[in-house]
């Protein structure tokens, strides 16, 4: 949920610690962890669009809130089902490279400063129309390639359309929930077709701190954006960034 790539901290990460895959069970057992985080951490905003979703029979009606954005996050996520649809299979080893990853932080690092700080920050959560839910929904797509992050980068397009930071960080991470639920379930028919099981004692430990620390990241990320910008990533990414490409 923090705008500073995830997958690119796991590949590094896991190079650094020479880590093994520890396989489909535990990757879906971390899935259901930040889910059931940032279910409960905006349950009132979720219960608020499944009321006015079903209340208006399941049809558009953007004279309400809730159901507006409801249909506005189903629009945003559809480019991002769609690439990560057809490019499932595809292998892009390449773009897992520490020299591409290093780039991809600092890069859209500077990006994120710069739609923070020169872009107004007028508009609210509701005001997010079909044509910012499709440009969200296809910067989310970019974050398919390790290091760019994709609450960074839907964030980064969020300021650009002069989006509020509190309102832009909370788009991000209601879209993250479609996201999520597809990613697990994806793994779970793949964990199903191999026929392989997992460690259910391991598992229920990645659900619970999984948990844990993805709530803690949006419960404080949220509260630091009602105060201050988003300077604090900016600088962290610049710096790794840096780092990466001097030492490869």
């Amino acid at each position: 949920f923090l705008p500073v790539s995830s997958s690119g901290h796991l590949v590094l990460f896991s190079n650094l610690m020479h880590f093994e895959d520890e396989g489909l069970g535990i990757d879906i057992a971390l899935h259901i962890g930040s889910l059931i985080a940032v279910l409960i951490y905006f349950k009132s905003e979720i219960a608020g669009m499944f009321r006015e979703v079903f209340k208006a029979g399941l049809k558009p009606d953007f004279k309400h809130e809730y159901n507006k954005l409801a249909w506005m996050l189903m629009v945003a996520c559809v480019p991002a089902l769609i690439a990560g649809f057809y490019l499932r299979n595809a292998d892009f080893a390449f773009l897992r490279d520490p020299k591409v990853i290093g780039f991809n932080i600092l890069f859209y690092g500077l990006l994120l400063y710069a739609a923070d700080m020169f872009f107004k920050s007028e508009k609210k959560m509701k005001d997010i129309g079909i044509k910012e839910a499709i440009l969200i929904g296809l910067a989310q797509c970019l974050a398919l390639v390790p290091g760019t992050s994709r609450s960074g980068i839907t964030i980064t397009m969020a300021r650009f359309l002069n989006i509020k930071r509190v309102d832009a960080a909370k788009f991000s991470m209601l879209l993250s929930i479609p996201v999520i639920a597809a990613a697990g379930a994806l793994e779970t028919y793949r964990l199903f077709v191999s026929g392989s099981s997992a460690d259910m004692a391991a598992s229920l430990f990645a659900v619970f701190f999984s948990f844990i620390a993805s709530y803690l990241v949006i419960y404080l990320m949220m509260e630091w954006l009602k105060r201050f910008s988003f300077l604090p990533f900016v600088v962290y990414r610049v710096l790794l960034g840096l780092s990466l490409l001097l030492l490869v």
